[in-house]
């Protein structure tokens, strides 16, 4: 399983939040969605902007929390040293190899090789 470290934005150069999760996809997808009410959605901090990868919760956790005492400039050299852009990264991440959402396919039934949604 893979736990996530991550920056979301209200725009290029606008307000950042730092997080970490196990299920990044879905996480973004709540931020986008202001499922929760607090920071991220009075500001609108919606755009992933940035994340690591991790194997355990902890050291997630862990990066996140250090990435939080950051000055801003350090937080904004990260996003752009990977992503200079400001790119929403939630669709990538999300599709994968896809370049738009209409390629998806819904994968195999487990069960006996078929794919049931055709």
């Amino acid at each position: 399983m893979a736990f996530f470290t991550y920056m979301v934005a209200s725009g290029r150069n606008g307000t950042i939040y730092t997080g970490s999760t196990d299920d990044l996809v879905t996480r973004v997808f709540q931020h986008k969605n202001k499922t929760f009410t607090g920071f991220t959605a009075k500001h609108s901090v919606d755009q992933l902007v940035w994340y690591e990868v991790f194997e355990s919760r902890s050291t997630a956790f862990k990066r996140e929390r250090q990435i939080k005492k950051w000055n801003r400039a350090w937080k904004l050299e990260l996003i752009e040293k990977t992503n200079p852009g400001w790119d929403d990264l939630h669709d990538r991440l999300r599709l994968g190899d896809l370049k738009d959402a209409k390629d998806w396919k819904p994968p195999l039934d487990q069960t006996d090789g078929t794919n049931d949604r055709e």
